[in-house]
């Protein structure tokens, strides 16, 4: 096990640059929601070092997202264990175990098939306070590159049968240590650039997968008031980035994953290699 590396607190203008970030993106969430609405925004901190994160934290945000395993498990040893860590990156079976150590994670949002679900589930501590958070990603632009399991056709007579379905009434049946939190989505780059023009199809598109699931589950046995998923009887939907999360709280959206936002540009994969 390696050591936990010191904070190098962040200079007092980096802390002044990421405080009137973050607030303008706080601002903007309220803009697009108004004050009876309370979504959650996830501040997207891949590649930033923990010292950005703290500076976040120490301005009252909570709620962090990391894309990679072993960056996520350095910092949530360095950083307060009252941060809500959410785990957006893509979730490989083998590393269900080491996810599952990480005493303040809070959610994994990218979880797409019945056996990285049961690898969770059988990592997860004994003990753990309460049971992990868990969104299933749908891939609603139909895009090859992108994760996720194929959306819901409402209309489709063989609905209890879909993909999507068989992995929600597995979570809630067979993985008691999982809560069905709701599903995610990262819709299509076109989409985005177009956001505000015109429907994102893609939100609007994980809207209806979610009530359609509603439903399903509804006639499977697992009510909405029944406490199994969900959270006050409806799925939660994360859609939504820097580039358009104004339209998806406007479609629906209850989390929004804003990164570079809020800790500005960040270098690409390799870059990072080279730099350390």
């Amino acid at each position: 096990m390696s050591a936990i590396v010191p904070i190098v607190h962040a200079t007092k203008e980096r802390v002044a640059e990421l405080r009137e970030s973050l607030h303008e993106i706080k601002q903007r969430v309220y803009d697009s929601t108004g004050p009876t609405s309370k979504p959650v925004l996830v501040a997207v901190s891949k590649y930033k070092p923990a010292a950005d994160v703290l500076a976040c934290y120490d301005e009252g945000q909570r709620d962090f997202g990391e894309n990679y395993v072993q960056e996520l498990v350095e910092k949530a040893a360095q950083l307060p264990q009252d941060i809500r860590w959410h785990f957006i990156g893509t979730l490989q079976s083998n590393k269900a175990k080491t996810l599952a150590s990480i005493p303040s994670l809070y959610a994994i949002q990218t979880v797409t098939s019945i056996k990285a679900a049961s690898a969770l589930n059988k990592a997860l501590p004994v003990d753990r306070p309460a049971p992990l958070n868990i969104l299933l990603q749908v891939n609603t632009s139909g895009e090859d590159a992108k994760s996720g399991v194929p959306p819901l056709d409402p209309a489709s007579p063989d609905l209890a049968d879909a993909e999507l379905v068989q992995l929600a009434r597995h979570v809630v049946s067979e993985c008691p240590r999982l809560h069905l939190q709701g599903l995610m989505t990262i819709g299509a780059l076109a989409q985005s650039l177009a956001a505000g023009e015109t429907e994102n199809e893609d939100f609007a598109r994980l809207v209806a997968t979610r009530d359609a699931l509603h439903a399903a589950l509804d006639r499977a046995g697992f009510p909405s008031d029944g406490g199994r998923w969900g959270e006050e009887g409806q799925l939660l939907l994360s859609m939504g980035m820097s580039s358009d999360f104004e339209a998806a709280l406007k479609a629906g959206s209850d989390i929004v994953r804003v990164g570079t936002g809020i800790f500005g540009s960040r270098l690409k994969k390799e870059e990072v290699k080279t730099a350390t």
